[in-house]
């Protein structure tokens, strides 16, 4: 499965709402996540540009790898495999066993829309600000989806140029004091 998005830091979330409200999204709720991200002890995932992550929301945890960052689509497009877990907490244990380390933890607090078969995330995250998020999730057609994304972002009035960071990195790279 590959996930293609968009991703822009936004200073209001209100105009994307009314327009939201204006092409009938479905809203689907809001929840906090929160996410925990694992290095492995055989390769260093900052310098292969995949990642492990244990998230939590109100009522489960989701264990998802995502691969390295693919290029072609001008958007953040990468290998994302999800399995639901009984216990994230007995998982992160196996992790620690296993001798994967802890990276970081993302805190977001998150909107969740669906448009046509696009989700639309408007997120808080701590200590970065506010983001929309556009998402698609494609077999092979990256550049259809990458288009469709490039629509529903100009008829949502979301403009600014795309960040292909994920959260983790730009949480890093803000706590590091280095810029990219």
């Amino acid at each position: 499965m590959l996930e293609i998005e968009l991703k822009v830091q936004v200073d209001s979330f209100d105009p994307v709402r009314r327009r939201l409200q204006e092409r009938h999204a479905e809203f689907s709720g809001k929840v906090h996540e929160h996410d925990v991200y694992y290095n492995a002890p055989h390769r260093d995932f900052g310098k292969t540009d995949e990642a492990l992550r244990v998230r939590y929301t109100d009522d489960h945890a989701i264990v998802t790898y995502k691969g390295a960052k693919l290029q072609q689509y001008g958007l953040k497009a990468r290998e994302e495999l999800n399995i639901v877990v009984g216990s994230g907490r007995l998982f992160e244990q196996m992790l620690d066993r296993l001798g994967f380390t802890k990276t970081a933890e993302v805190n977001k607090w998150r909107e969740n829309y669906r448009l046509g078969d696009a989700a639309i995330s408007l997120d808080v995250v701590d200590e970065l600000g506010t983001f929309v998020e556009i998402e698609v999730i494609a077999e092979k057609e990256g550049p259809a989806a990458a288009g469709q994304i490039g629509k529903i972002a100009e008829g949502l009035g979301i403009t600014g140029e795309p960040i292909l960071a994920s959260y983790l990195e730009l949480l890093l790279t803000k706590r590091s004091g280095v810029r990219p």
